[in-house]
């Protein structure tokens, strides 16, 4: 980021302020929060809701639905529109020039000429703001125009809510009629179909399609199965027993299993739009101001003389989807601005480019020297004047007079000074950066390569003035739902009874539906799972096809209960339930978590399909038997966060067994310190296969069961009763009776399923890495979680370490103590000291040493393995590390010695201040991408925000600069467009400045010998011209069609980004090195042709030189050597480059040589007659091939100095693709290019003295031998505890405690009770559930059984 330090000194307080000012905070509405509300439903507002005048006071006009991402409106677009472009202190520049020229005084031409460059740039600059944002304000109509169900026909809704926006789109084209905003009398539409309709018609009440923005605060909405939720709603009726509904929070949360959720007791009878309209079903809601936490809601429904309490578990919120639930009714509590989701975000930022921001300091050093030579020339003039005004000199004629003297003059001077030098700060940069950033976008616009060919969708740049910075970032801030995984679970292998079944990858791809036993297909999060990730593996169907023939007392027998077993644990141990397709008769299975789904749809592609559950009774059809077998189940020790683990007891109906089984499945860790002595070479195997899954960025799940005597589980289940009847300290003593019970397991093996990642994720994250990005990822999934996709997704690799921050742990150590901590085990004092001056002024948390005991827990060498350190950080931890100065210094500093960080568990505030650490804290260009409403305030917060367009909806790319349709087009979108878009347009500035400076610099010498005048050399005309006409193209070309290094050499070696990362491109030291250079030149072109025209005479007739011949000559020097100068700064001479350098200097020779022979009768030119005097005279031809060589010579030798002896790594790798056009470069890396380059070269990676880099070395460099992995491999390190781990994988997704798991409960538990006193059942089924039973089976032979299929 530009720093307000590159500012002269005396200015820096005023620039700081003006670099700080935010625009968007003047004309964006401040989502302050309202006071607690009161919403009446079917009742009249109260008197005190009313002024004098029967108007509802403002504190109970609500927002409305309507939510905008755009900029401007068509009031605020002229105001704010200019004061982003006067933030440019070159306009500002340029508008105190135009104002000056009013005045008669020192006019140079007419007034409107003046005015006219600035309102062209301003002008185009405005309609492409213009442009870009009446595409946002599409966007937001489709997302503002989306339809629901709302109650209408006589029906009022008392509560009154604001007028919509009048927006850009909407303020220019007419809109069609749409439901009042306070009361609905619009005629009743019926909705087509929806019986509720066609049943209540006679009521007049039904339900009218209504667009969101119309949506009102009190109103009844009815949303259906799939689809989006419009406001923030209190549910009151659902389709489901109990009013239990199921919602996919992903958008919001980043999750991706489903939550449950309930209507309020007490509205459960609202479940018709005759209902809601009853005037006799009248009540009130009470609930808290709006709030930022999406997990805290506090109200009550006041209904006649009871009153029923809700909470968040009761409520449906924006940006939510609506699964497996026919349909739910509920009331409106928060609308627009005031709903969670969009507390969470910010207003559109007013984005300017690095590029930009670093402009301002440059044209403010250009405006102190154009300052200062009009000083010099203001105090030249006076003094002369003063010196020879008393002498009565000729030139000096009336400047006795009281309105025109010496010292008055002085100040004359110095203002007709700044317009003699303007052209040191060009008018036309900026009109051309636009034109420049123009074509850039269209580029992007165009490239096949990151078209989505599936949907036809261009990436799209939304924002065109931030091209440059895309070659600049230094930091990736991903989510994970939807931005790098695809929403699908799929089971990929599993490890059973010792042996692993990796599974048929390619069979899996081509299986058809038609082979998935009992027609069972899954869906999870409504969306069903597609026939292309069935599992299927040969090596197990033949092992399960032996295992049913198998006799009980062969070899195979044991292995045989071991696959019997396993499949049955994946086919009871779960909470799925089952939905019949009425039109195909497919069964479904509807979970909430699609961890689950997958393990029971892997469960019966094999043979073992889930047939439904009637209560607590579960259907399941194996390859064993011809008719499907029940079970009953007893009771459910369901999953949590701190378990691990999930157990069901059950028993089988109908079948020979007597004996109870719990069935077990969780991590591993907590498993195998379950297991059975006596299965040591079975867990050994098993790790192994953990360990392999993991490292391939699996999703890990250990399955284990156990034989339960009948007398003790009696007496445990009278004590799990006792313990959950409990009134004091119920969960612990749940936990500790069900810890009973899962003891002495017997191991199964393991499950691996993948979380598909989007295509080409890897490579694009290993490719960034290898490019010098560190990569972020924040997620609202939990943390195991995120640790599997870090793995999966190459940014934690087989032998890292994991480093993790988390909290929730009030008795163990504070999260500033674990960061300490972390510092202090893993890093050195000098490695940190390195990253702590690179913090920029942040505030430094001294280091203490502590005796933690966490080296001999950890191990001798820990800090020294070959794959670096990964920071995972879980938003409890966040919370208190973004509190505070020192937390938030130390929180960077253990952030930056890490070579990746995970953040988990994150709300969408925080993922803003993640990016807003690191951006402002280390100064570092930050981009952002997602592609959900929770990611909206993330990727406004960073310099660059992409929204993936994807199935969440289009708040994130509404909200984006960039729309890209996949992660893997990143790569491209930033190593190639953004690379070449910074170069271009840096070496476009910085040749803008330099090609002014010579004419400044020519102009400057001048006045030496013209009495410090101010005035101009050349003819004015080539002053006017200089810019806009004379020496524009070429710099434009470069902007446009400059090109360093081939898309191919760019994207086949990723490090070469770090020229990008580094700003070698622009910074000031460039900067000033073109200045030099234009300096120089000047110095070469005045003073050589000055002195060639000294002498006697330079025409043939021997009269004196005329000073516009001399000047003439200079004039036409400066173009050819700016415009060539031009061209030897660029990389790529292509037939573009070739026109503009011809059309310049055609133009400027043709325009002389027509301008002089103009004759005098026709205008008064000064260059009359230059045809004769000038373009035939041996001096003009003399002056142009020498300055040309002379102005070039330095520079020349320099490049070739540089590319002989000095070459960087573009050099080299450019060589390389012109003398081996055919070569693989993707094969270089730092040390391949440094054998290539002359001795005493440095490393191709960026230099930086500290261990961090070579541990992100081993991590980037792909040449490097990967180290073996030992125990210590791939350690976690858990600093709340100080504990270390292998990690192997474990991730399980599920809701804890939801409503559905307590309904389920609450079942078990009336069975419990009618059972209470009575002893286990003796009926003569004698069947429970045995996994024993399964060798019974085995003895059957095929032909005495019948085939299910498989």
């Amino acid at each position: 980021m530009a720093s307000p330090d590159a500012a002269p000194a005396p200015l820096r307080p005023w620039y700081r302020r003006l670099a700080d000012l935010k625009i968007e905070d003047l004309f964006s509405r401040q989502k302050v929060a309202g006071p607690p509300r009161t919403i009446y439903v079917n009742d009249n507002l109260p008197a005190d809701y009313l002024d004098g005048k029967g108007n509802v006071k403002p504190a109970h006009i609500y927002p409305s639905n309507q939510v905008i991402t755009s900029k401007y409106t068509i009031l605020t677009f002229l105001p704010r529109n200019l004061l982003e472009q006067f933030r440019r202190v070159a306009n500002m520049f340029f508008l105190a020039l135009a104002i000056l020229q009013f005045f008669p005084k020192f006019a140079t031409v007419s007034v409107g000429v003046v005015i006219l460059p600035l309102l062209i740039v301003l002008a185009f600059s405005a309609i492409k703001d213009g442009w870009e944002d009446i595409h946002r304000h599409r966007s937001d109509k489709r997302t503002n125009r989306s339809q629901t169900l709302a109650l209408a026909g006589h029906w009022k809704n008392p509560n009154v809510t604001e007028g919509k926006t009048k927006t850009f789109v909407r303020g220019l084209v007419p809109q069609g009629r749409k439901r009042s905003p306070v009361v609905a009398t619009a005629s009743p539409k019926a909705v087509e179909g929806d019986p509720d309709t066609i049943r209540e018609t006679e009521s007049l009440a039904d339900w009218e399609v209504t667009a969101w923005e119309d949506v009102r605060v009190g109103d009844f909405v009815k949303v259906r199965n799939n689809e989006p939720i419009p406001a923030d709603i209190l549910i009151c009726a659902t389709s489901e027993e109990e009013d239990v509904a199921f919602l996919e929070t992903k958008n919001l949360d980043g999750e991706t299993n489903l939550k449950s959720r309930h209507g309020v007791p007490g509205l459960s009878h609202l479940n018709t739009a005759a209902d809601c309209a009853n005037v006799l079903n009248a009540f009130a809601i009470k609930v808290d101001r709006p709030d930022t936490n999406m997990y805290k809601l506090h109200a009550a429904v006041v209904l006649g003389q009871e009153t029923f309490s809700a909470d968040v578990s009761m409520t449906l919120l924006r940006g939510t989807v609506l699964r497996n639930t026919e349909w739910v009714i509920g009331v409106v509590m928060f609308t627009g601005l005031d709903t969670k989701i969009v507390m969470n975000s910010g207003g559109a930022p007013s984005k300017r480019s690095k590029v930009e921001r670093q402009m301002n300091p440059q044209v403010l050093i250009n405006l102190l020297i154009l300052f200062l030579l009009a000083v010099a020339c203001a105090i030249g003039d006076s003094v002369l004047e003063h010196q020879y005004e008393p002498r009565s000199a000729p030139w000096l004629y009336g400047d006795d007079e009281s309105s025109d003297n010496p010292s008055l003059n002085g100040l004359v001077t110095w203002a007709f000074a700044f317009l003699t030098f303007q052209d040191i700060v060009p008018i036309s940069l900026y009109i051309s950066i636009e034109i420049v950033r123009t074509f850039q976008a269209a580029f992007i616009f165009f490239d096949k390569d990151i078209c989505y060919a599936k949907t036809d969708q261009a990436t799209v740049a939304r924002s065109w003035n931030l091209s440059d910075d895309l070659g600049q970032i230094e930091y990736i801030f991903s989510d994970k739902t939807g931005t790098l995984t695809q929403n699908l679970m799929v089971f990929r292998q599993c490890s059973i009874g010792g042996q692993a079944y990796t599974g048929d990858e390619e069979a899996a791809e081509l299986r058809d539906v038609k082979d998935v036993p009992a027609s069972v297909s899954s869906t999870t999060s409504a969306e069903k799972t597609d026939s292309n990730s069935h599992f299927k593996d040969a090596k197990l169907a033949a092992d399960l096809d032996a295992a049913v023939a198998a006799d009980p007392d062969s070899e195979n027998a044991a292995h045989a209960r071991s696959l019997n077993g396993f499949f049955k644990v994946l086919g009871l141990c779960h909470t799925v339930l089952t939905a019949e397709d009425r039109a195909t008769g497919v069964i479904e299975y509807k979970a909430q978590s699609p961890d689950e789904a997958a393990l029971v749809q892997a469960a019966a592609d094999v043979g073992f399909a889930f047939l439904g559950r009637d209560r607590d009774f579960l259907t399941l059809r194996t390859p064993f038997g011809a008719e499907p077998e029940r079970y009953q189940l007893l009771n459910i020790l369901e999953f949590t966060s701190a378990r691990k683990r999930m157990s069901v007891v059950v028993k089988q109906l109908d079948g020979a067994d007597e004996r109870l089984f719990l069935l077990t499945k969780g991590a591993d860790n907590v498993i195998f310190e379950r297991l059975k002595e006596g299965s040591e070479e079975l867990k050994a195997a098993t790790e192994i296969h953990l360990s392999d899954f993991a490292n391939s960025g699996l999703r890990t799940l250990t399955l284990a069961y156990k034989v339960i005597p009948e007398d003790e589980y009696a007496a445990w289940n009278e004590r799990y009763h006792e313990a959950t009847v409990a009134l004091e300290n119920r969960e612990e003593k749940i936990e500790a009776i069900s810890e009973e019970l899962e003891r002495d397991l017997r191991l199964l093996g393991a499950t691996a399923i993948e979380d598909k990642l989007q295509d080409g994720v890897p490579e694009t994250i290993a490719d960034l890495k290898r490019a010098g990005i560190k990569i972020w990822v924040a997620t609202g999934d939990k943390l195991e979680t995120a640790i599997a996709i870090g793995k999966s997704t190459n940014l934690i690799t087989s032998d890292s370490n994991i480093i993790i921050i988390r909290g929730g742990n009030d008795r163990g150590r504070t999260i500033q103590q674990q960061m300490q901590i972390a510092i202090e085990s893993y890093f050195s004092e000098t490695e940190a000291a390195n990253v702590t001056s690179d913090l920029e002024g942040e505030r430094v948390y001294p280091l203490q040493r502590m005796d933690t005991g966490v080296t001999s827990i950890v191990g001798e060498h820990n800090g020294e393995r070959p794959g670096g350190f990964v920071l995972v950080i879980d938003g409890t931890a966040l919370a208190h590390a973004l509190y505070g100065d020192d937390n938030k210094a130390l929180l960077l500093r253990l952030a930056t010695l890490c070579d990746g960080v995970i953040c988990c568990r994150v709300s969408p505030l925080q993922k803003a201040l993640i990016v807003r650490l690191v951006k402002e804290g280390l100064g570092s260009m930050c981009l952002a991408i997602g592609d959900g409403a929770n990611d909206v305030s993330m990727i406004q917060a960073a310099d660059v925000g992409i929204g993936i367009s994807g199935e969440e909806g289009r708040q994130a790319v509404n909200a984006s600069d960039y729309a890209i349709a996949q992660f893997r087009f990143l790569k491209k979108l930033l190593l190639v467009h953004g690379h070449w878009s910074y170069a271009r347009n840096g070496t476009m500035i910085v040749n803008f400045f330099y090609k002014n400076i010579v004419p400044t610099g020519v102009l400057w010498w001048f006045q030496i010998y013209n009495g410090w005048s101010g005035s101009y050399l050349f003819a004015y005309v080539y002053v006017l011209f200089w810019n806009s006409l004379f020496t524009v193209l070429p710099v434009v070309a470069i902007g446009v069609f400059d090109r360093f290094l081939d898309s191919d050499a760019l994207m086949a070696v990723p490090e070469l980004y770090r020229f990008g990362r580094e700003g070698t491109w622009f910074n000031l030291q460039l900067f000033f090195v073109y200045v030099i250079d234009g300096v120089y030149q000047s110095v070469v072109i005045y003073f050589f042709i000055l002195f060639t025209y000294q002498s006697p005479t330079s025409r043939p007739d021997g009269y004196d030189t005329y000073i516009n011949e001399m000047s003439t000559t200079m004039a036409l020097s400066a173009v050819l050597v700016a415009n060539m100068y031009t061209a030897l700064t660029s990389t790529a001479w292509t037939f573009w480059l070739f026109f503009a350098l011809a059309f310049g200097i055609c133009i400027v020779f043709g325009f002389t040589a027509i301008y002089s022979i103009i004759s005098p009768g026709y205008a008064v030119t000064v260059l009359y007659g230059n045809d004769h005097f000038v373009l035939r005279s041996a001096y003009f031809w003399l002056c142009l091939l020498l300055t040309f060589f002379l102005a070039f010579t330095p520079r020349y030798l320099i490049k070739a100095w540089g590319f002989g002896y000095n070459p960087s790594d573009i050099d080299i790798v450019r060589w390389m693709s012109i003398k081996e056009p055919h070569r693989d470069l993707s094969n270089l890396r730092g040390r391949a290019l440094g054998a290539l380059r002359p001795s005493r070269r440095t490393s191709f990676a960026a230099s930086r003295t500290s261990r961090r880099t070579s541990r992100t070395g081993s991590v980037m460099t792909l040449e490097r031998p990967r180290a073996s992995i030992d125990m210590r491999s791939a350690s976690r390190t858990d600093m709340a505890t100080g504990l270390v781990s292998l990690h192997r994988g474990f991730d399980f997704a599920t809701e804890e405690n939801g409503v559905q798991m307590r309904r389920m409960q609450s079942n078990l538990s009336e069975q419990r009770i009618s059972n209470r006193n009575l002893a286990l059942p003796d009926t003569g089924l004698k069947g429970k559930l045995s996994l024993r039973r399964g060798l019974k089976s085995l003895t059957r032979r095929r032909g005495h059984s019948t085939e299910t299929g498989t």
